[in-house]
């Protein structure tokens, strides 16, 4: 079995994502991190939302990993799909509000893939979770409030379920932190399986 360094303070892990969302979930579980943007393209690929998430995670991990060698590299993506078409970050003021309009009243489904790449640039493993979210019904009043939050901009389906939009998210079946950007429980176990972790919590 190869050795590698598991990630400490001395070797982060490198998150190939400049997310706030997924930064902060990392933060709150305590694992040493590097956030490094990967700037890949995020065109949505033609293909089954699972694939979409997981090889939008392996582009950006393996952009990450282009830049840097020799620690862990950790991708992710989220998709946010309703009757199986994927809803991206709205642009304007439009675009959020028909999103909100196809979530309003049912459920969809939040789907993060990640992928994890090894010290010496092999893929680790590529996997995804998936997490079903119920919305209350939404009033036009409430739509155009929310839209003039501006939480709704740079957010998959235009919602942030941490932030304001937690008020019209009725249930959750599956992970919460999947829904908003890293399923942790998930990723933590397979941190583990790999070696990339070597107890957890981590006692730094």
């Amino acid at each position: 079995m190869n050795h590698y360094s598991p990630i400490s303070r001395e070797y982060p892990l490198i998150l190939a994502s400049e997310s706030p969302r997924r930064k902060s979930l990392l933060e709150q579980v305590g694992i040493p991190f590097i956030s490094l943007p990967s700037n890949i393209d995020e065109t949505l690929i033609n293909a089954p939302p699972s694939n979409v998430a997981k090889i939008l995670s392996e582009n950006k991990a393996t952009a990450a990993h282009e830049k840097v060698q020799g620690q862990w590299i950790l991708g992710a993506d989220t998709i946010v799909v309703s009757d199986n078409d994927i809803l991206g970050k709205p642009l304007n003021d439009d675009e959020a509000r028909s999103m909100l309009k196809i979530l309003s009243g049912k459920g969809h489904e939040v789907i993060t893939g990640y992928c994890i790449i090894n010290p010496v640039g092999e893929i680790a493993c590529t996997d995804y979770e998936s997490a079903m979210v119920s919305i209350k019904d939404l009033s036009d009043k409430e739509v155009d409030s929310y839209i003039a939050s501006g939480e709704p901009f740079g957010k998959a389906g235009g919602y942030a379920i941490q932030g304001i939009g937690s008020f019209m998210v009725e249930g959750i079946n599956g992970s919460y932190s999947n829904v908003v950007g890293l399923p942790l429980c998930a990723l933590i176990k397979r941190l583990l399986d790999l070696g990339a972790l070597t107890e957890f919590p981590i006692l730094l």
